[in-house]
């Protein structure tokens, strides 16, 4: 079991590689219906390639969403002391389409302190196969504190 962590316990640069995954069919046609987004830039190949793409267009929620802590193993860190995400951003710096495998990574980049919490800023990034840098972000989260100032 991992202990549980508060905010004073991370340190700037620690980092979380997250499981790659290859974008398939199956996760294309998931996120088409949890989405609800039936735009055929993201179903229909025929289409891609009339519009001068190589294969379906993952839509950008479906990349970002590649960078969910719950992927690895930082909720299991702060099971006791997180409080929630506070906010998310990102940019989609370069295409990614089916059969593409995604490598997100999170770094924490800053730490900022507070009277009972603390703001975990976390840099998203993923590479694509060909460690190509297609989407980067960030994360916010707030955590407890173990010492209350």
């Amino acid at each position: 079991m991992i202990k549980n962590k508060y905010f004073e316990d991370f340190n700037l640069g620690d980092k979380y590689i997250l499981p790659s995954r290859t974008q398939t069919s199956g996760i294309f046609s998931m996120f088409q219906g949890v989405s609800g987004d039936n735009d055929p830039i993201h179903y229909d190949v025929e289409f891609c390639k009339q519009k001068g793409h190589k294969n379906m267009l993952a839509h950008g929620i479906q990349v970002m969403s590649q960078t969910a802590a719950g992927a690895g193993s930082f909720p299991s860190e702060v099971r006791q002391s997180l409080l929630g995400m506070i906010e998310i951003s990102g940019k989609f710096l370069k295409p990614v389409y089916k059969n593409d495998t995604l490598y997100p990574e999170l770094e924490i980049i800053n730490l900022v302190s507070q009277k009972t919490t603390g703001i975990i800023e976390m840099k998203a990034t993923i590479l694509n196969q060909n460690q190509v840098l297609v989407f980067e972000g960030i994360q916010k989260y707030l955590v407890k504190k173990k010492y209350l100032t």
